[in-house]
């Protein structure tokens, strides 16, 4: 059944969106000491291990009201937890790191903005499922690879020149798509914070795994890169992926992209206050473009609605 999208889900997903957004600062602060796979296998097992305590306090609160049926209902939805989580962790792990890679290359308001191009993908998508797409929708998405040329290519260069870390972010911008379209998918049938715990899980393990193989992490640069660590791992994982997962129960996967992308906007607005990171001029023109290309398309999908 398809998801319809309401207020309560346009609400958590923008909040979302925000916490992302003040997150890419963080993400590019932490990258001044530690490397890719230590920050984000961290970050994301802080994640998984602050969803603990609610899970158990949520379960104990609920045990009391179970008779056998619901007992049986609940482990069955336990069991597609782990299953669904993995998978998303999977998913997660390679767009988190693809990212997190990117701020060797690039800065933060740039790879935001290149990350949000998965609200284009996400309908591109929906055509192998025989979703239609409007006129407008595609010219939102022309848009967009318009803005992402300015966004990504000084003056006169050409597509020889392509940053290292826009190659990354742009996959990563991939890995999120399927992350969306999954969360859709699955989300309906587990409880969100549960979901979201196994996620980080699987994601964060997979990362550690990949910082012993590839990288040496040192203690004292962990404790250098402690307070982004921590606001990534407490703020963009424990509350922001949690609200993500629970808010698309109540939003379509078009409409919650487009939501989110809002990322890109929070993230180069608090990039600029934080820390001083300044667009150039041409790039600020790649970002008013995309951000044009983010509004049209919204009006698309309230014009179909309402034809609807």
């Amino acid at each position: 059944m398809k998801t319809q999208t309401s207020f309560k889900g346009v609400i958590l997903l923008l909040l979302t969106a925000l916490i992302w957004g003040t997150s890419f600062v963080a993400q590019s602060e932490g990258m001044e000491s530690v490397d890719a796979f230590t920050f984000q296998g961290i970050r994301t097992l802080l994640g998984s291990l602050v969803l603990v305590p609610v899970i158990l306090l949520k379960s104990r609160a609920q045990r009391k009201f179970l008779d056998a049926d619901g007992k049986r209902a609940r482990n069955s939805q336990n069991r597609k937890t782990w299953i669904y989580g993995s998978i998303l962790g999977v998913a997660l792990c390679a767009a988190a790191n693809f990212q997190q890679y990117a701020f060797y290359h690039s800065t933060a308001g740039k790879i935001a903005f290149i990350t949000a191009m998965y609200m284009f993908f996400v309908p591109i998508v929906g055509l192998f499922f025989r979703k239609r797409i409007p006129l407008l929708t595609w010219i939102c998405i022309a848009m967009g690879f318009i803005g992402l040329y300015f966004l990504s290519f000084t003056k006169g260069s050409s597509f020889g020149s392509l940053n290292r870390g826009d190659i990354q972010a742009f996959i990563c911008a991939i890995f999120f798509t399927i992350q969306i379209l999954l969360i859709e998918k699955f989300s309906p049938e587990c409880d969100g914070v549960k979901l979201s715990c196994v996620q980080f899980f699987v994601s964060g393990s997979i990362s550690t795994v990949l910082m012993f193989i590839f990288e040496t992490p040192q203690l004292s640069a962990i404790k250098s890169a402690a307070l982004p660590i921590l606001y990534s791992g407490i703020m963009s994982c424990g509350i922001a992926y949690t609200l993500q997962i629970i808010g698309q129960k109540y939003c379509e996967a078009t409409i919650a992209s487009l939501l989110m992308c809002m990322e890109s906007v929070f993230a180069a607005i608090s990039a600029a206050i934080i820390i001083g990171e300044k667009l150039t001029s041409r790039e600020i023109l790649g970002c008013v473009i995309m951000f044009a290309a983010i509004l049209a398309t919204q009006i698309a999908d309230i014009i179909k609605a309402r034809k609807s």
